[in-house]
C-alpha cells in the first residue's frame, strides 16, 4: 500500500492494470446514485472512519496516482486516521488485488474475453462498510435497479448524516446504531415492504449488539462466512455472495442466481432462452478462485 503526501493532499500509487475510464463508467452508471457525485471525472464523497467523517475529492493522474484532496476543512489531525482513509479507498477500488493472473484465464475465456478486453483495467467497486453493503443487497431484492436506488436515496435522506459543501449536499450511510433504534413504523414512507424493513432493522440489531461484524466474518472461510450471512433474517445465497463479493471480498463468491449475470451469458451466447444454474456452473469452470470478478465483468457488459 503505498502512499504520501504532498501538502494537504494524500496521492496513492495505483496498480498496473487500472483504468479510471472503466470504474467511472461502472460507478456512474446510475444518476440516482446519492454516496457519491462525478463531475469531470472527480469524486466527492464522504468517507467515515469511526466518527470522523472526512469529505474528500478523488481525481486520477494518468492511471498511475489517485489523488485525494480534503474538502471542508475535515482532513484528520492524525496519521493512523489517514492511513485509514487510504485502506478504505484501496477496499472501495480493490487496489491490493493482483489482477495478473485473472487476466489470464479471462483472455483466453470464451465468454469473458470480450468483457475484459472493452473494460480493461475495471476493479471491482466495493462496499468497504457492512452495513451499507447488507442493506443495499436487501433493497436490490427482486426489484429493478433504478428502484433500488429510489430506495436506497430515500433512506440514506431519511437516516443519514450529511457534510454540506458548496450548497451541496453530501450524504453519509445511516449508521447501525441509529436504524437498530428503529421500529418498520419508521420506515413507513419509505417505499419498501414492510419485510424490508423488519429485515434492514434485523440487521442493525445484530451489528449493534457485536453479534455479526466484518471483522468476525473476515476471520472465517468463505463456507463458513456464507454460512454466517445466511443465517440472518432475509439474507438468502443472492445477498450473501453479493456481500461476500462486494464487501468482503471473497473472490470465490458467485451469485450464481443473479439475474444480470444470467442475461449477460444468455446475450454473450446469442442464447433464445436463459441459461440453465447446470450450463453456468459448467461455463465458470474456468473462473475458478475468480468467480467474483467474472460476474462483475459480465453485469458490466449490460448497461
Amino acid at each position: 500500500m503505498t502512499w504520501y503526501e504532498v501538502n494537504d493532499d494524500i496521492v496513492i500509487t495505483l496498480p498496473t492494470i487500472f483504468d479510471m475510464d472503466a470504474n467511472l463508467g461502472y460507478l456512474t452508471r446510475e444518476k440516482n446514485e446519492c454516496m457519491y457525485e462525478t463531475e469531470n471525472n472527480i469524486m466527492t464523497k464522504v468517507i467515515t472512519i469511526g466518527k470522523i467523517q472526512s469529505l474528500v475529492q478523488i481525481s486520477i493522474i494518468n492511471n498511475k496516482q489517485m489523488v485525494i484532496q480534503f474538502l471542508n476543512d475535515s482532513k484528520p489531525i492524525e496519521k493512523w486516521k489517514r492511513q485509514e482513509i487510504v485502506t478504505y479507498i484501496h477496499e472501495w477500488f480493490d487496489l491490493d488485488n493482483d489482477l495478473t493472473s485473472f487476466y489470464e484465464m479471462a483472455k483466453a475465456d470464451p465468454l469473458l474475453k470480450i468483457p475484459v478486453q472493452k473494460f480493461y483495467g475495471l476493479r471491482v467497486i466495493g462496499i468497504p462498510d457492512l452495513f451499507e453493503a447488507l442493506c443495499w443487497g436487501v433493497l436490490g431484492q427482486q426489484i429493478n435497479l433504478a428502484f433500488a436506488y429510489t430506495l436506497k436515496r430515500q433512506f440514506v435522506e431519511k437516516f443519514g448524516d450529511f457534510i454540506e459543501w458548496n450548497g451541496k449536499k453530501y450524504w453519509v450511510f445511516p449508521s447501525y446504531e441509529r436504524i437498530a433504534q428503529l421500529t418498520p413504523a419508521d420506515l413507513a414512507n419509505i417505499k419498501m415492504t414492510v419485510k424490508k424493513s423488519e429485515y434492514i432493522i434485523g440487521i442493525a440489531k445484530l451489528m449493534a449488539s457485536g453479534e455479526l461484524s466484518r471483522e468476525k466474518l473476515m476471520e472465517m472461510d468463505f463456507k463458513d462466512a456464507e454460512k454466517s450471512l445466511m443465517k440472518i433474517r432475509g439474507v438468502g445465497p443472492w445477498t450473501a455472495n453479493y456481500v461476500l463479493m462486494r464487501c468482503l471480498r471473497f473472490q470465490t463468491a458467485f451469485p450464481i442466481d443473479d439475474v444480470g449475470l444470467i442475461n449477460s451469458i444468455k446475450l454473450l451466447q446469442n442464447m433464445n432462452r436463459k441459461p440453465t444454474k447446470d450450463e453456468i456452473m459448467e461455463l465458470s469452470i474456468p473462473w475458478k478462485n475468480w468467480e467474483s470478478y467474472a460476474t462483475f465483468y459480465l453485469w458490466r457488459v449490460l448497461y
